[in-house]
Formats: structure tokens, C-alpha cells, sequence
């Protein structure tokens, strides 16, 4: 752990990222997600090459949509990718194929063991805990994967890309994670694995950053970015006492 905390403030929030940071990374192949998902759509005998086709037309619109929240920090949604790929949502078959593309992802989705504890050391301490994703998925979906996953009830707020104007590292997302969790950016810690959006984003509005750098992130994703932060923690485990530093820094509430 390196860091000493920014301006003595006491720590009342700590918001996460999702990929990568509450869930283990895991390396996928970016083609196979969308092509069970085109099969279901486009099923049947001989079909295949145009499933093949439409998948990497889909994967084409999703990498546009990703590289525009990298470069003008705007959002996307998964079903307005899809249109834009030429997808029919009112397809007989689109909702089996959904499901083939939720499939995909469900092993990819699991909590960190790690959360849950680290979570309820958190509250017990009288610190609130938030969420905020770069994601072209619902609420409804982040949701139902932390419900599975029984720690939604240990969520006091939570902002998701796919529903409001702005990406990280825009500072409205962030202002918006904190007002989730009702609380000044100021005593908000952000903690995620990416430099650009997790801790150069949160810092612009005065959180502290918390950088995991245990993800295998693609060369494609990453921006070059003079960002420092607050503390590196190799673990979820390790958060607690980074937070514990800065809070007693600070003076117990």
C-alpha cells in the first residue's frame, strides 16, 4: 500500500468499480460472446456464416461504443449497440438470444469472495458503500447478479454508465456515485483497477483513488494518463486497512 490520503478528510463512502475490481478479470474471447448469441437469432440449417457475420458486425458497434466512452467519456446501452448493428429487438428469437449472451457472461460475472466481508466491515464502521460501472448493461441486470451473489443488501447506492449521460472518467459520474451514497466526493474513496477511469476520473472531483492493478487489461483499452493514487491495494482484503489509515487520520466520527 502507498498513499496517505487527500486533505485529512474523513472516509464516509467508499464507492467500486465492477469489472475487474468486485469481479475476478478474466480474459475472453471478445468474438465468442456474440456468437451464441447470433446463432439463436439467425438458428437453423446453414445459417452459421451469417451468424459469423453478424457477430463480428456486432462486436465492431460495441468496440465504437467502448472507444467513445474512452475518448468523449459518453455512455452506450447494450440494446442501442445492437440496433445500430442491424439487430431486430422485436425478434421472435431475440430474448433466447439474450439469454445465450447472459450465458456467455455468467461465469465471468461472480463476486469476489473477498466483497462480502470487506462490505460488512464497511457498514459496521459506519462507512457507506456505493457502486459505480462503465457498463452497457442494465441496473436491473448489475442488480439481479449481486442479489445472486447475496450482497445487494449491503449496497447503499449505486450508479450504473448504462443509465445516465456520462462515462468514467467524466466527473459527473462521480458526482452522481456520490450523491447515490449521499455524501461530499470529497469523503468518497473510489476504488478500481484502471488508472484512466478509477483513479484519474474519481480524483478530478476530490476522492480519493484506491488502484488494484491486478487486471490483465487489453492494450486496445488503456489510455496513457500522469495519474497517481492515493494507495494501491493487490486485494480487496487489503481496503479495509487502507481505509481504517485514513479514517482514524482523520478522527473517528
Amino acid at each position: 500500500m502507498t498513499g496517505a490520503g487527500r486533505e485529512g478528510a474523513p472516509v464516509r463512502a467508499v464507492i467500486f468499480d465492477w469489472g475487474g475490481t468486485l469481479t475476478p478479470w478474466h480474459p475472453i474471447d471478445p468474438t465468442a460472446q456474440w456468437l451464441g448469441f447470433a446463432r439463436a437469432l439467425h438458428g437453423g440449417a446453414g445459417a452459421s456464416t451469417t451468424a459469423e457475420e453478424l457477430a463480428a458486425t456486432i462486436l465492431a458497434a460495441e468496440g465504437a461504443a467502448w472507444a467513445r466512452g474512452r475518448d468523449s467519456h459518453t455512455s452506450a446501452r447494450l440494446e442501442d449497440v445492437l440496433v445500430e448493428a442491424g439487430v431486430d429487438t422485436g425478434h421472435p428469437a431475440y430474448a433466447t438470444a439474450r439469454l445465450e449472451y447472459e450465458r456467455f457472461w455468467e461465469p465471468h460475472t461472480f463476486t469476489d469472495p473477498q466483497v462480502r466481508p470487506l462490505w460488512e466491515w464497511l457498514r459496521a464502521e459506519g462507512v457507506r458503500v456505493g457502486v459505480l460501472s462503465n457498463t452497457m448493461w442494465t441496473r436491473d441486470y448489475h442488480r439481479a447478479v449481486f442479489a445472486r451473489d447475496g450482497v445487494l443488501p449491503l449496497i447503499d447506492g449505486d450508479v450504473y454508465s448504462s443509465e445516465i449521460d456520462w462515462a468514467k472518467p467524466h466527473p459527473e459520474a462521480f458526482r452522481s456515485a456520490a450523491a447515490a451514497v449521499d455524501t461530499d466526493p470529497a469523503e468518497c474513496v473510489y476504488v478500481g483497477d484502471r488508472l484512466f477511469e478509477d483513479v484519474h476520473g474519481p480524483q478530478q472531483v476530490g476522492m480519493r483513488a484506491v488502484w488494484i492493478p491486478h487486471s490483465e487489461i487489453p492494450a486496445e483499452q488503456v489510455v496513457e494518463v500522469e495519474a497517481r493514487p492515493d494507495a494501491v491495494a493487490h486485494s480487496l482484503a487489503e481496503i479495509a486497512g487502507i481505509v481504517r489509515g485514513w479514517t482514524d487520520g482523520a478522527g473517528r466520527r
